[in-house]
């Protein structure tokens, strides 16, 4: 039991931090997703999330951690990990659904 509570205790701040897409999209992504610069699909726009939905998740995910276009690789920022880069990318999806 003391060895559970411990290593729970011990885990507890690699769980907090764990990927929270809205944060993470507000923090990197939302500076061009929201007013659409560089002709970035806008948060929410149903119509313009349309045909790249179509490509699937998996090429989205792609396009975010290298780059593409006017969009440098993990939205400028090399410290986010794939997983909070995911995770922002589901935020953002989840509004064009």
């Amino acid at each position: 039991m003391t060895k559970t509570l411990l290593t729970l205790a011990l885990c507890a701040p690699l769980l907090a931090a764990a990927a929270d897409g809205a944060t993470v999209y507000n923090q990197n992504c939302a500076m061009c997703h929201v007013p659409g610069l560089a002709n970035a699909p806008k948060f929410g726009d149903k119509a313009a999330w349309a045909p790249r939905l179509e490509a699937g998740r998996d090429a989205l995910l792609a396009s975010a951690l290298k780059g593409k276009g006017a969009m440098p690789p993990k939205a400028g920022n090399p410290k986010l990990t794939d997983e909070e880069v995911g995770a922002a990318l589901d935020h953002l999806l989840a509004s064009a659904r």
